[in-house]
């Protein structure tokens, strides 16, 4: 660790960030979020999207100020962007007709630093993040992975206490980004960085255990900070330790608990609403996830971090397909394991009609595909607009999720033959009367 010096540097009391949606109402991104960011530690923030961890980060930044609550820096109201805390982005964000070392120089110049000092203390900044000798490149001449380390250089060479992260390595390959994040830890841990904590915001599990010290689990709408867990692991920490896969397994099984339940009791099928959101999944990825799991080794159960690791998947990935099945009552969730029920496994020794009409059994347990069956059947042309079902989900989430959530629902149909849909005309029917 860094430093080791006691005393806050950030603390936010029961923020809460809500947004007016068109039709009326609010959209409440987050409610209720305290948040401590002490000298000498890493803190993660991790969750699915649409959690509020970007935004949390953005008020942080002071490049949003919170609907409620309090958000302070150094004891001082954060009222706006602050010379304490810099921002490294998920998109690099340079811009293309500087060079490095200009790109570098930038957020110097913005606060006014003479030309002489902005050039060594940049020159300093690329040398420490191992961009030397490419100071007079433009960005189209490097990798991704040296365009983020521009990013890293950018906001270094400001000096602040804390370095925010969102999603840093996202944008990079595998390897890029283990190379990366190895470099960033090691200047860390020796010392070698301008900065006193490190808030991340990350949609991979592994990297939080690899680089954080404490790790905030978001629950979603609104976004809430739902678990707080310390890593207690010496760096640098190995991947195949078994406390750190002890550490992973626990953090995908309260990603995938719901809240009230019990650690050790048997959880029951969780019941969707018309106004529960949901993921626009293909058809194919679904099939192709119970096949995955239906097969050796797993042969229908299996430990959901052993199988992101082998579908080198990230918990956006993997959680929205596996939650999907158990709404749809193809497989159960039980601590941190994925479990295919019966019907699963019929569903994946079956042949393609078989398969549609398992799966249409099945979609008739998601509240809202029944709901558009039964306006269907009661009319008497058997057919009804997209918007009639949109503007209807619009009371219970914001336009995006509603969009996403009946083009879900018509995906799902038209593959299980229960409605059909013309884009041209933006109307349902039964797929009989179609």
């Amino acid at each position: 660790m860094a430093q080791t010096t006691a005393g806050n540097l950030l603390e936010l009391r029961s923020v809460r960030q809500a947004f007016r949606k068109a039709g009326g109402g609010e959209h409440v991104v987050l409610d209720d979020v305290d948040l401590t960011l002490r000298e000498g530690e890493i803190v993660g923030l991790l969750g699915r999207s649409g959690s509020g961890k970007s935004t949390m980060l953005r008020i942080v930044a002071g490049l949003a100020r919170p609907s409620g609550g309090t958000a302070n820096y150094r004891g001082q109201p954060l009222n706006g962007p602050t010379a304490g805390i810099a921002m490294v982005f998920q998109s690099f964000a340079l811009f293309p007709w500087l060079t490095i070392l200009e790109n570098v120089e930038l957020g110097l110049e913005a606060q006014g630093v003479p030309a002489d000092e902005r050039r060594k203390r940049a020159l300093a900044a690329i040398d420490l993040i191992g961009l030397d000798g490419f100071e007079s490149a433009y960005p189209k001449e490097v990798s991704g992975g040296m365009r983020q380390r521009v990013g890293f250089a950018r906001a270094l060479v400001v000096q602040p206490q804390i370095l925010l992260m969102d999603e840093p390595f996202s944008a990079l390959d595998v390897l890029t980004a283990e190379t990366l994040r190895t470099d960033l830890l090691d200047l860390w841990v020796e010392g070698r960085m301008p900065i006193k904590s490190i808030l991340m915001v990350t949609h991979n599990i592994e990297e939080a255990v690899q680089l954080c010290d404490r790790i905030l689990i978001f629950s979603s709408n609104p976004g809430r900070v739902a678990h707080e867990m310390r890593v207690d692991l010496k760096h640098p920490r190995d991947r195949l330790d078994p406390a750190f896969r002890e550490l992973v397994d626990e953090i995908y099984d309260l990603m995938t608990r719901r809240p009230g339940h019990r650690a050790g009791r048997a959880e029951a099928m969780p019941v969707a609403t018309i106004g529960t959101p949901l993921p626009r999944i293909s058809t194919n990825l679904l099939a192709g996830m119970i096949e995955e799991v239906a097969a050796a080794p797993y042969n229908g159960r299996a430990e959901i971090s052993v199988l992101a690791e082998d579908l080198a998947y990230e918990i956006d990935d993997i959680f929205p397909v596996i939650e999907t099945l158990q709404l749809l009552r193809f497989a159960e969730l039980p601590e941190g394991e994925v479990v295919l029920t019966e019907a699963a496994r019929r569903f994946a020794d079956a042949e393609v009609d078989d398969r549609k009409r398992l799966f249409a059994e099945h979609l008739r347990h998601l509240p809202l595909a029944a709901h558009i069956l039964r306006v269907l059947d009661e009319r008497a042309n058997h057919r009804a607009p997209f918007s009639r079902f949109k503007e209807e989900l619009e009371d219970h989430m914001t336009e995006d999720y509603a969009e996403r959530t009946l083009r879900a629902v018509i995906d799902w149909g038209r593959y299980a033959e229960l409605f059909a849909y013309s884009e041209e005309d933006a109307a349902l029917t039964i797929e009989d009367a179609a």
